[in-house]
């Protein structure tokens, strides 16, 4: 092959990695020649009940509609996400999962030339997004493995178009609490679009703990996106939103693809969003599990960093990549983090209580 087609690509898009996603269960199955059925993935932050009743029985109605294109207003789910958020539909943006959303406001606001800041240790996403699109990283330092937003505010310039605050951060699980985000975001200029980014949001329990919701009316160049990729239990079918004023909003959806909100998507967020008791057996599922990892890395004498969302960051205290490799072949697949600047952690999703054991039994041999 003569030509160099890295070379031809779009200079942000040169120097990318691809996202590398948690490692599917078949696949290391297939590799290590290990019964898939005995093992255990705590890799990606996915809801472990399964599905709601309701989501099933739901997207089973959809089915015989899948050779017809999706409603590409997404009416429905609009009208009933609306209704339960107090917002207005026109407020609402839908994406291909919350990621969707997060690369369509970078595209729609910023270009090359621009700036996007983020927190170190933050979501893999917004660098990539801000590489891609040829913008300028400016990246915060973080505290105590969190977003230190004074000096996030403080990094704000006239070339600033987006700031990313994840609450609570992945792969961290670090919250900032509600009257400093609400301090930061007075500190914003109107000008700078601030993505307040709550994928795990609903595991958040307390008056403490902020809902940017609520801010909208206040804060004209706000975004708030979600997913119901976590607690909501619909990873598999990728579906997150936006939450802005109608303006922000308008402009985003300029660029959205149109389609992106796929029809049995769309039927499952709709009903599972009447389905309040699954929700709070998620949010109690999550937090014993939660008690149970913390509880388990503390009798095996490891450090990891308290979590506010649906996983927690364990200190291995060596190359996490080794100790990776080592709980692979007992059948547990966690997620290193090394490309997040953690090269010692491992981040471990929340699993029913049978899979936290295995995870901490595989630890304990691993580590001797």
């Amino acid at each position: 092959m003569s030509c160099d087609y890295e070379a031809l690509a779009a200079r942000g898009v040169q120097g990318l990695q691809p996202y590398q996603p948690g490692k599917p269960v078949d696949e290391l199955a297939r590799e290590l020649g290990l019964d898939p059925a005995r093992i255990v993935k705590l890799a990606s932050n996915e809801n472990p009940l399964g599905p709601s009743d309701r989501v099933t029985a739901a997207v089973e109605k959809a089915l015989p509609e899948v050779t017809r294109y999706p409603d590409g207003a997404a009416y429905t789910l609009r009208q009933t996400l609306a209704e339960r958020l107090n917002v207005t539909p026109e407020m609402l943006t839908f994406g291909n999962g919350s990621n969707d959303v997060l690369e369509l406001v970078a595209r729609a606001f910023a270009e090359p030339g621009a700036e996007i800041v983020y927190s170190e240790h933050a979501f893999a996403v917004y660098p990539i997004v801000t590489q891609a699109i040829g913008a300028d990283h400016v990246k915060v330092p973080a505290v105590n493995w969190g977003h230190d937003l004074d000096a996030m505010a403080a990094a704000i310039t006239e070339r600033t178009r987006v700031v990313f605050v994840a609450n609570p951060n992945n792969p961290t699980g670090t919250v900032v609490e509600k009257d400093a985000v609400y301090r930061f975001l007075q500190r914003v200029p109107e000008n700078v679009i601030v993505v307040l980014d709550e994928a795990y949001c609903e595991y958040l329990q307390g008056p403490q703990y902020a809902d940017g919701v609520q801010w909208l009316s206040e804060f004209p160049n706000l975004v708030v996106s979600r997913t119901f990729s976590k607690a909501w239990g619909l990873a598999g079918l990728r579906m997150g939103y936006g939450i802005s004023s109608p303006e922000i909003a308008d402009v985003i959806n300029r660029v959205r693809q149109p389609f992106n909100a796929n029809a049995l998507a769309q039927a499952a967020a709709t009903a599972v969003l009447d389905d309040q008791a699954y929700i709070d057996r998620a949010i109690e599922v999550n937090r014993a599990g939660l008690e149970q990892l913390a509880g388990g890395f503390d009798r095996l004498g490891l450090d990891y960093i308290p979590s506010a969302a649906n996983f927690i960051a364990l200190d291995t205290g060596r190359d996490a990549n080794e100790v990776n490799d080592a709980l692979l072949r007992e059948g547990v697949i966690v997620r290193p983090v090394g490309a997040y600047g953690m090269p010692r952690h491992l981040r471990v999703s929340v699993g029913l209580e049978h899979e936290n054991r295995r995870c901490l039994e595989a630890l304990e041999k691993v580590l001797g």
